[in-house]
């Protein structure tokens, strides 16, 4: 069984380890530059005001590229699904091989689970791999930036991507199991896994512990601190807050910005210190516009998770989709036996 496996799989396992090797180069190299720039800028923290500017301006340097790294392994497990997970039994039934295989003197099931473990297996130790390998890259400026709760960080860093993976490719071959067909069944799987992974971190992660509560009064130096302010509707919000003795916290929910009574404050006033506030001189990064929210005695509540919670998303994460991919397993075993 085991070296038929590896008969069917081979050519999938050698481009898997080729990507794999490139990818470990390239984060190689990524890491060790990274830790060069990490020690110029600890060489630079000779005062709190050089070392904040020290600080920013390597975040600049190697926030996109890893953003990009982190969006592009995040793909990982959506190909293990599509390539490895959707042709494993779909082509077997549209070549009309199975009836060979299922005819044998091991059981369909047990044919059916020993290909998803051997396959199965490969697919989360090479994104776990990935994961690993990126996690180390970026461990210097995630000690810095600490965003390690960032949509697309999060779901390519350690533990995680196991889980990812593991799903993925067992909704691949449940879904070509079901569609017996090999096209239409990657095409599936590519769409429900990338609606499942905007789902999960928008919808779901959230609300996996229950959240922290506070209420932030905003000032003219936490307006400053902020990293957005307004919509593109004009809507009186603000983003990018950072809890106050809980800096690295992962803020889930921010209101609107509320006056002192707790209504949301009105758009004309939000405009007025939006487009042509007060003149004061005053710096940061909104100036003048800070000044003026802040005449206006406003707050936020927000909803956040201290950064001592990291570990605990994580694993609660990795075990939501193993659970879902043990359930989709069961459906796979439970059809094979039937089909």
């Amino acid at each position: 069984m085991i070296w038929l496996n590896w008969r069917q799989f081979r050519l999938q396992a050698l481009v898997g380890a080729l990507g794999l090797a490139v990818i470990a180069f390239y984060l190689l190299y990524v890491g060790l530059d990274i830790r060069d720039a990490y020690d110029a800028y600890r060489a630079r923290c000779t005062d709190p005001a050089a070392c904040a500017q020290a600080g920013s301006q390597f975040q600049g340097a190697y926030r996109n590229t890893l953003l990009f790294l982190a969006g592009g392994l995040g793909l990982v497990p959506v190909v293990m699904g599509v390539f490895w997970g959707a042709p494993l039994v779909a082509r077997e039934l549209e070549l009309g091989t199975h009836r060979l295989a299922w005819n044998q003197s091991v059981t369909r099931r047990r044919w059916l689970l020993g290909r998803m473990a051997f396959v199965g297996v490969a697919a989360m130790v090479l994104t776990g791999l990935a994961a690993l390998m990126l996690t180390w890259a970026a461990s210097p400026y995630d000690r810095v930036a600490s965003d390690r709760f960032g949509t697309v960080e999060f779901g390519a860093r350690n533990i995680a991507p196991i889980g990812y993976a593991f799903l993925a490719f067992a909704l691949g071959t449940t879904v070509g199991l079901l569609v017996r067909r090999t096209l239409p069944a990657m095409a599936v799987t590519g769409v429900v896994f990338l609606a499942v992974q905007f789902a999960v971190p928008n919808l779901v992660r959230p609300h996996l512990m229950e959240p922290e509560k506070a209420s932030l009064p905003m000032t003219a130096h936490v307006i400053n601190q902020a990293r957005n302010l307004g919509s593109i509707t004009g809507a009186p919000v603000i983003g990018g807050l950072r809890v106050p003795g809980a800096p690295d916290a992962w803020i889930s929910r921010t209101s609107a910005l509320l006056t002192a009574d707790g209504r949301t404050v009105g758009g004309s006033a939000f405009g007025e210190c939006l487009d042509s506030p007060p003149r004061t001189g005053a710096g940061g990064t909104f100036g003048d516009t800070a000044v003026c929210l802040a005449g206006l005695d406003l707050h936020v509540d927000v909803e956040y998770h201290p950064s001592s919670r990291y570990w605990a998303f994580q694993r609660a994460e990795t075990g939501l989709y193993l659970v879902a991919g043990a359930f989709l397993t069961a459906i796979a075993v439970r059809r094979v036996g039937r089909a």
